[in-house]
Parts: structure tokens; sequence; C-alpha cells
């Protein structure tokens, strides 16, 4: 409790925006839907989490000043001082950045100040702002899950950190530890005077920041403890012996390097002043239907108390918290998140007891091979881990291996293989009494996520094989929008929690730091977890048979050919890549200048702020076409593209903002990603993640390389085969319209592909209601036969097409009246999903669909012909984007289907050659070939491809090669 004289010293409360806003995002992700989410489909998470644990901290601490800091998109100076600082990090959720603008608007009618900085981070706004209200007498506590601010802790109890949980859960964000100087020692092992030093010697992975190598977190504290501070260990490094001299010799660049990258500046150019940060009665009128229409209706009853906060009165405390007062709730009262059953569920979860064997002898790996060896049973398959101390398999050091193969808590075991601390055997001697076992088929394998334990045993020379079952992707086969993690699968099926990684090792270190004990424990859970899911997943399967199907005959037989892809990569140039940057900067350099003079003023292309001024206060455009943010009016790209033709700035910026995107994000990028080692870029193919069961890639993403314009087409001439082979590209034309022509049986699209004509002037013949057409006028037939399929409405029709809002409805209704099989059978898809609440495609992979209204729960379990759509009107926004892709979903699926055949066929196909397949990018493949093999392969390419599955019209496959992937496009 604070002391009297505490009490009275006005206290400035200080929230880390995105560090809360991803813990509450995370924290309800785990939710039955995935995620929170209003009954017209806005996403909630962030917002719920966030705003509970605000207004209970504001409760509990009655702070008369408060700001927010967020960061923002631009990159700061740090990544000017390293491209590689915080690389890696995976993409921000589709679904976060709209959640965060709601709470921002809550946020700024509360009166609560936002601040961000343009080329700084969050945490050094939040630094300065320290250091202003220390400078100004203020108590500063600072609200955040990240220890990087623990650096901004005094030692005279003025300035404290209130520190989020590390556990992720619906009630995770709400809550926080105070850390002071002692809880500083006590949680780093230094003082947070040495926070910054400390990441100097040992990094931050959480960052990318390198620190000294070799040096890892106990001797970073050991040196600190001793010498003091990173210019006194420095400056007494004749006084240090052995390895540790010659580690800090090496490194001094990079310690100094990063010391830079981790200290944060108290010096940020604010607009804002403390003064400004204190806390005014807000206008009720205005909160109230901001939290309605987020359906946030609880923390209406929490705002009396809230105002009573910002009054300066002290708060009602006989009162239950915000917090208190949601779990106490009724089950039928506002909160609609999680139903009393998922309630009840959460209280019976419990911990597997295990007994893990740790095999650290010679007889008690011999024993273990017997015991192995014997395990033959497909219906009983042995389940293995790996655990490793990073994500890049051709990094990773194999700190161990874990095998399970029975249910009982002894039939389990850890092998040791690079610990810190403890006894282990020679990994050279376990990998090769193992490799028999691994590396044979006559031994079935279940595992969890196998690409990547296959990717970890390939880098140290073990080839996988028998692996029979994979639970991530029965998890997706069975409910691609579900969740696939393994704790999340553990908790569905089985009611278990096991220990989390993130709670087990701590920031800044890897799982070798840890004991075998430890470990053996952490790994044994997760391969008796993996063991024992096998069983209901395979009964869940077993109650639709197509879904089995799609798992033993592509699922699992693709996940190698992606391992293999993604081991191989492909050969960037670099110095291509270094001349288009050049190229790039100058070009808009020019564009720059043009938006100056369209716009008769300079200003800066890439603040959000700085455009909405412009654009709606200067020039005075129309603001129905924009939305409300915190900084004014939205220039988002939807806002962007309904503005186009009213000012000829607006082509200026449109242009500005793709080629500097295309700049950042590829030119620019890509080579940082090539690994020195093999020359080459390894993305990253994610098997279980899209809900259409197309793949995605990551680190690079390389589905995002857009083909529409010159420039964008040139990115990919940097891709480049080996010396003197080259690159090949078939891509599948069509492919989407044709599967709409085999599913709808519309008879003119079947006779038009099988009679190899041009289906987009047959659709423009069929609109226009004539034979001669033009080439913009295909035009217009190529945009609806593909819009047709995403079901695109009049005004985006008429925006893309150039043509009038009612020129482009007619053209919608003829469509459907010349195609009348195609609109019929669009409509049953969302029939289907509405009736049964999924569709499938081809190959049975289904897509599911909760809808949210009433007037279509109620029609939940109708026979599909009985729905009238005709009836449905105006099912919310969320609903009709759900109709929209139960439509679309059996196109795209099954697209995705089929190139996956295509890839598992054309993987055993290319065994006995020298070419490989590299990458999957949308309905193309590209591979690598040497002159001699292209002759014969590339129509036995083309064939497996085109052969891949029989429909009613032909597939057809577009093949070329060259030295580049450009021209093979």
């Amino acid at each position: 409790m604070p002391t009297d004289s505490a009490a009275s010293t006005p206290l400035l409360i200080l929230v880390d925006g995105h560090s809360l806003a991803f813990r509450s995002y995370y924290a309800h992700s785990r939710g039955p839907d995935g995620g929170l989410r209003t009954s017209t489909g806005i996403p909630t998470s962030v917002a719920y989490g966030f705003l509970r644990s605000l207004f209970d901290m504001l409760q509990a601490e009655a702070p008369t000043h408060m700001a927010v800091a967020f960061d923002m998109a631009a990159p700061t100076f740090r990544h000017e001082a390293d491209k590689d600082y915080k690389a890696g990090r995976p993409d921000t959720p589709e679904d976060f950045l709209p959640d965060l603008e709601n709470l921002q608007e809550v946020l700024s009618a509360l009166n609560i100040p936002l601040l961000s900085v343009e080329g700084y981070e969050a945490d050094d706004v939040l630094g300065t702002l320290v250091r202003l209200g220390k400078q100004a007498g203020y108590r500063v506590k600072i609200l955040s899950g990240d220890r990087d601010l623990f650096q901004l802790v005094d030692d005279d109890g003025k300035v404290s950190v209130l520190y989020l949980s590390s556990t992720f859960g619906p009630r995770a964000a709400a809550g926080a530890m105070e850390i002071q100087e002692q809880q500083v020692t006590d949680k780093m092992g230094v003082t947070a005077a040495q926070v910054v030093d400390y990441k100097a010697l040992c990094g931050d992975a959480s960052d990318n920041i390198p620190g000294v190598k070799g040096i890892g977190a106990k001797t970073a504290v050991k040196l600190l403890d001793e010498f003091g501070d990173l210019k006194t260990i420095y400056a007494s490094l004749d006084g240090i012996k052995g390895a540790a001299r010659k580690k800090l010799e090496a490194g001094q660049a990079e310690a100094l390097h990063s010391q830079y990258l981790a200290q944060i500046h108290l010096d940020v150019p604010l607009e804002a002043s403390i003064e400004e940060c204190q806390l005014e009665p807000f206008d009720l009128d205005a909160v109230k239907p901001l939290l309605e229409r987020l359906e946030l209706r609880q923390f209406q009853k929490s705002l009396p108390r809230l105002q009573q906060v910002f009054s300066g009165q002290k708060p009602d405390t006989a009162k239950p918290s915000l917090s208190e007062a949601l779990l106490a709730a009724p089950a039928d009262d506002d909160i609609w998140f999680y139903s009393a059953a998922d309630t009840e569920a959460s209280e019976r979860v419990r911990v597997a007891t295990i007994a893990p064997q740790i095999i650290d002898t010679a007889a008690a790996l011999a024993d273990l091979v017997k015991i192995l060896a014997a395990c033959q049973d497909p219906s009983a398959p042995v389940a293995w881990d790996t655990e490793t101390t990073a994500l890049e398999p051709r990094d990773a050091q194999l700190v161990g291996l874990g095998c399970c193969w029975g249910p009982e808590p002894d039939a389990i075991a850890y092998i040791p293989l690079h610990h810190e601390q403890g006894h282990y055997l020679s990994q050279t001697d376990v990998l090769a009494a193992l490799r028999p076992i691994l590396e044979s088929a006559d031994y079935p394998k279940a595992l969890q996520n196998a690409k990547f334990d296959r990717l970890v045993l390939k880098a140290q020379g073990v080839e996988l094989d028998g692996v029979q079952f994979d639970t991530m992707l029965a998890s997706y086969v069975l409910n691609p929008e579900a969740s696939h993690n393994l704790t999340d699968l553990a908790l569905r099926y089985l009611n278990l929690s096991a220990q989390s990684y993130s709670d087990l090792v701590p920031k800044g270190k890897t799982i070798a730091h840890l004991s075998v004990e430890q470990v053996a424990q952490y790994c044994g859970e997760d391969v008796h977890v993996t063991f024992r899911l096998v069983e209901p997943l395979r009964q869940a399967l077993a109650e639709g048979p197509e879904l089995e199907r799609l798992l033993q005959a592509v699922e699992l037989p693709l996940e190698p050919v992606l391992a293999d892809m993604e081991y191989c990569g492909i050969r960037i140039d670099t110095d291509y890549l270094k001349s288009l940057s050049e190229t790039l900067a100058v070009d808009l350099a020019a564009i720059e200048q043009r938006a100056y003079t369209d716009a008769g003023t300079e200003f800066n292309l890439g603040s959000p702020k700085q455009l909405s001024e412009l654009l709606f206060d200067t020039l005075g455009l129309d603001k129905r076409k924009s939305r409300k943010t915190k900084t004014g009016y939205s220039t988002d790209a939807a806002t962007l593209e309904k503005l186009q033709g009213d000012h000829p700035v607006i082509d200026a910026v449109l242009e500005y903002r793709t080629l500097a995107k295309l700049k950042s994000t590829y030119v620019d990028a890509l080579p940082s990603l090539v690994r020195p080692d093999t020359q080459r870029v390894h993305t990253d193919f994610n098997q279980a993640i899209t809900t259409t069961g197309r793949l995605s890639s990551s680190n690079p993403n390389l589905q995002n390389i857009p083909v529409r314009t010159e420039f964008s087409r040139k990115i990919r001439a940097a891709f480049v085969p080996k010396p003197g082979w080259q690159l090949v590209a078939a891509d599948y034309s069509q492919i989407e319209l044709r599967i709409l022509a085999h599913l709808s049986q519309e008879p003119v699209l079947v006779e038009t592909y099988r009679n190899n004509e041009d289906v987009h002037r047959l659709t423009a013949r069929l609109l226009f209601d004539r034979d001669d057409i033009t080439p913009d006028e295909r035009r217009l037939g190529k945009i609806i036969n593909f819009g047709v399929i995403y079901g695109m409405g009049a005004a985006r029709f008429a925006r893309e097409a150039g043509v009038a809002r009612d020129t482009a409805r007619q053209f919608i209704e003829r469509f459907n009246e010349r195609y009348p099989k195609v609109f019929a059978y669009l409509q049953r898809m969302q029939q289907e999903a509405i009736a049964q609440g999924y569709v499938t495609t081809l190959q049975g992979r289904r897509r599911h669909f909760n809808f949210t209204s009433s007037k279509l729960k109620v029609l939940r379990g109708k026979p599909p012909e009985n729905i009238d759509m005709a009836q449905i009107k105006s099912p919310g926004l969320y609903d009709a984007g759900q109709l929209r892709a139960a439509a679309n979903a059996p196109i795209q699926g099954s697209s995705a289907d089929i190139i996956k055949i295509a890839m598992v066929r054309l993987h055993q196909l290319l065994q006995d050659y020298q070419a490989q397949l590299l990458l999957q990018v949308h309905d193309e493949l590209v591979f690598e070939v040497p002159p001699e093999e292209q002759g014969v392969l590339l129509p036995q390419i083309q064939e497996a491809m085109e052969s891949a599955l029989k429909l009613s019209v032909p597939l057809v496959v577009e093949i070329n090669s060259g030295d580049n992937w450009m021209v093979a496009k």
C-alpha cells in the first residue's frame, strides 16, 4: 500500500498500448470461435481484453494523469540501424488492426491521450514520459508485458512497471504484478540500470538483438555482477580469463550495437505535455454508443465508477471490480463470449501425470531401441518430438528427442543431446542407434507438425520416414477454422493442460538452458499428448470418410513435399535487386514531386494523418467516402479507391504506396533473407493456416508478389535457377472458372472449355448480345467472370470496370440470366452453408460457417432446398461476407486440392531426375531444371498437372522456361 505522502503525490499511469493490445488479442484467440466477435462479425478480442485490464487498473490505482503509447507502422531509427531488428516476427493477424482501431476510438472518447511519434517506438515515448513525469514530481507506473521497460524502473520507488502475466488465457490480460528494483533483480539477475547492458551481452531473441556470440544469460549476469556495466567490462578485459574474454573481444562491435538497439530513448519530441495527460471527465453519450456497437455492454455498468476516477474522486472500492463483476455475471448476461459449458470445461482442466525415462546411458539407449523396434502396430504409432534452440532447422541445435509408445505414464522417453548442464550421450551415437527406426516406414510414427521435425532431422542427416499421422494436419482437415496448436488440441480432445513453452523458457534464453529433467517433463508431455490425440482425432475423421481420405491421400503425402521445397529454397539475384532498388528510389522521388505539384503543397506521403488533413481539410474531398479514426479520416486503400477521379493527387498517392510497399517488402527485404551458406531464400510453406485449403507462405510471403504491373513483374526476375539451369513455371489456366463450369454444369461454359474457346469473349458476347467484341469489352467479361466467383457486387464491379453503378448492376443481372446454372449453383452453396454449417470441395474438404444473425441460425438443420434465399435480406455485414465465402469456398478449395495432388505426383516423378520443385504460388508451380532434362520432363510435368483430377472440362496447364521467373512466367 502507498504511504500517505505517496498517496498525495500525483500518479501518472503509462500504458504500453501494443503490448496490452496483443496480449488481449491472444488471450481471447482461444475462444470457441477463435476470438471474440459481435453478432455482426466485428472482432472485439483486443477491445474487450484491453478495456477490462484498463478499467480494473484505473479503479485499483486511481491515477491523476494517464497516457497510452502505440507503435507506428513506419520503421524506426532502430530499423535504420539494423535491417534485421525485430525481423522474423509473424505477420499481424488480419482481424487485429480493425479491432485496434475500434479500441482507439473508445480510448479517444474517454479523453485518454494516445501518443505515437514517427521514427520511434512506443517504448521511447514511454521512456520520455517517465523522464518528464519524474522531473515534475509524479509517481509513474507503466502497464506492460514487456521486460524491456524494466530499465526505466528507478531505485527510489518513483517508477515501477505493472507487469502483465506471461500466460495467455481468457483471464490473463487482467491483473498485473508491480515490478520495482528488487523484483527486476529477482526476475533477471541484474539491476534495472543494468538491463540494457545485459541485453547488449546476451542479446534478445524476441527483438533479434544479437548480443555477443557465445555469451549467455548466466555469463552476462556474472560479468555485470563483477564489473557493474558494459563499459567497465571492456575496460577490464585483461582481468577476464578464458573463453569469455575471447568472445567479448570478438563481439565488442556487436555488444555496442546491441546496447544501442536495447537502450530506450528519453528525449522523443512529444506533441503533448505531462499536464495534457491529466484525466478529465468524459462524455457518457460519446462513449456508450461505441460500447454498444462493439456489444461490450457490461463495460457500461462500470462507467460511473470510471467517471469518479477521471473526476479526481476516490472510487467506490466496496463494489466489485470490473473483472469480478464479469466473472460473477450469470450465463445469460451480456457476456456471450463463453458459454456456461465452456466455463465448466475450463474448470475441469487437469495436468497429465507422466514419468518420462531419461535416456543418458548406452544401456538405456539400447533398451529403448528394443522397445521401439517392437512398435510396428499402425493403430498405435509412436509419437515423436524434437526440442531445438531455434525455429530455423539449419540453425537449430538439436537439444533432445522425445518419444511415446503407449498411454502409460512411463511409456515415454526423453533423450538429451545438447544441454548446457547435465549428462547426455553423443548425438552421433544416438542418431546412429535410432536411424534404422526413424528412416523406416516399417515403424509407424505420429507427430504434431511433422514438417518441422522432418527438417530438423534432415539438417542432422536423418531422413524421416513412416509418418502415419500428424495431429496438426488432422485437426486442420476436420475444421480449418479452429486452432491447431498442441495446447488447444489437448484441451479440446483430452481436457488436458500442459506447461507452455513461454512459461517454461525465460525470455532471451533457449530450451538448452534448462535442466535435462525440466525438458524431459516438457517434451514428455508433448509426446504423451500427441500419442493420446491420435485415437480421438481418428474417430472424428471416421465420421466423415471423405475427410480421412483427404488427410491420407493429400495432406499427409504433401508434408514431405513441402519440407523438401523449403530445404531446397530458391536462388536470388541480389545484385539485380540492388540495382532495382536504386531505380525505384528515383521513381518514388519523382512520384513524390508529382504529388506535391498536384496537391499544391508538400506533405509526407507516408503519414496517414498528414494525408487525411490534406485530402479532407485542405482539398475538401468528400468525407462520406471515408470513415472517422483517432487521427482524422481514414486514408486506407479502400478509401483511396473510392476517391479515385476526385483529385489528381489520389493517383499519385496510390502509385507511391504500391511502389514503396514493393520496395520495402520485396526489393529491399529479399536480399537480407538469403542464407549465406546456401545463397538461397527458404520460404516457409504453411499447410494448416488458410480456411480454404490453399497453402500460404511466410518469411518471405511469396504468395503476395503482385503481377499486374510491369514493375511488380520485374521482382520475379530476381528469382533465378542454378547456373546453367533454367526455371520452369507451370500455371493452371483459369482453373477456378473451369471448376465452376464443372460444379455448375452450365452447358455453354462446359462446351466452351471443351472446345478450347475464349470464355471471357463468350461472356462478353452474352452480356453485349453481339459477336463482334472489342478488347475492352472482353476485359469486362473477364472482370465479371472472376468477380462472380468472389461474390463481387455492383459497387466493386463498377469500380474495377470503370462503369457506372447502374451499368454494373445491369451486367451482373444479365450474367445471372445468361448463366442460370452458375447462379443456381452459387446459391445452392449458400443454402448448404446455412442448413448444415459447412460446404465441401470436390475432394470432400469442408469449410465451416457459424452465422450470427437469428434469421439464419433458425434455418440450421433445414433441407437446403427449402431455404428461400430471396427471403434472406440484410443478414448483416459479417453474415453477408460468410455467404459470399460459402459460395466461393468449394471452388477455391477444389483448386487447392488439385494443385496439392499434382505436387504429390510431381514429387514422386522427380525422384528419377535432378530437377526440383521449388515454389507453389496460387495456381502455379516453379521448378529448377537442368537443360538436358527439359525436353523429356516438361511434357510429363504438364501431363501430371492436367490429369491430377478428372473434371467434365479439361484442365489446361501453360508451361514456360527461362533464365528467371519473370521470363518463365
